[in-house]
């Protein structure tokens, strides 16, 4: 599979190449900061077939935390991009920054529900964790 996308002014640019590890979402507060509230919509994609094709990111990662992710973002328009998570050989893809949201699908399971806020929605039946879940 081969994903495009970028941020919403263009100025960054994208190529996700692989098999999607994961696609869930997350309740987690960090999350909700990002996406204005709601669950982020996210997908694993292999580190080895990401690269920025256009524009250079902004990182962000917190000085604050004990193994703290590095969060991609534009710094022209904001937009977050890609987080990292140190260990995980995986870009975590936001999927509002896909050019066809839709090769999304849909979300194989929710986690950091401990964080989750009363009108946040999971899906019936959706395998769902307080945190992560089991390796």
């Amino acid at each position: 599979m081969r994903l495009e996308g970028g941020c919403y002014c263009g100025n960054m640019r994208y190529v996700a190449e692989g098999d999607p590890m994961l696609k869930a979402q997350c309740h987690c507060r960090e999350c909700q900061y990002f996406s204005g509230g709601a669950p982020n919509m996210f997908m694993l994609m292999p580190i080895k077939g990401f690269s920025y094709t256009k524009g250079t990111p902004k990182k962000f990662t917190r000085s604050d935390l004990d193994n703290p992710v590095t969060r991609d973002f534009c710094a022209e328009c904001g937009t977050h991009l890609v987080t990292h998570r140190p260990g995980l050989p995986a870009a975590i893809l936001k999927v509002g920054t896909l050019d066809d949201p839709g090769e999304y699908g849909t979300p194989k399971i929710a986690i950091f529900t401990c964080d989750k806020q009363a009108f946040h929605s999971i899906p019936e039946g959706m395998p769902s964790f307080e945190k992560l879940p089991p390796r």
